[in-house]
C-alpha cells in the first residue's frame, strides 16, 4: 500500500542504524567488514547507516574503526522517547482502524 509503503521502509532503515549503532556500542572501536561480517549485512548498507550516524555525531572515525561519542548516550534516551510517542500514535491509529472495521 502506498500509503503505509514508505514508512515501512523508513522503519527498516532506522532500525538498520539502531542496531548498527548498538553493535558499535558494544564492540568499539570496529570497522565496516568485521560490522557487515559479525552482522551478516552487506558493506554498503553498513557504509551507509555509519555515515547518518556519524552526520548525527553518534559515532566518530578512527584509525581503528567507528567509536561511539559521548553525545550518543544522551541522544539515546531522545531517541527512545521520540519511538514511544510514534508507538503511541500508531496505537491510537491501529484503534480507530478498529473501529472502521466494525462499521
Amino acid at each position: 500500500m502506498i500509503m503505509t509503503g514508505k514508512l515501512e521502509e523508513e522503519m527498516e532503515l532506522v532500525k538498520r542504524h539502531i542496531h548498527i549503532l548498538n553493535y558499535v556500542m558494544k564492540n568499539q572501536p570496529i570497522g565496516i567488514i568485521k560490522l557487515a561480517q559479525l552482522m551478516n549485512i552487506p558493506e554498503h548498507k553498513v557504509r551507509y547507516s555509519l555515515r547518518i550516524l556519524e552526520q548525527e555525531k553518534l559515532i566518530e572515525p578512527s584509525p581503528e574503526g567507528a567509536k561511539v561519542t559521548k553525545r550518543a548516550k544522551r541522544e539515546i534516551k531522545s531517541l527512545r522517547e521520540t519511538l514511544e510517542k510514534i508507538t503511541k500514535d500508531a496505537n491510537e491509529m491501529i484503534s480507530e482502524i478498529e473501529e472502521m472495521e466494525k462499521l
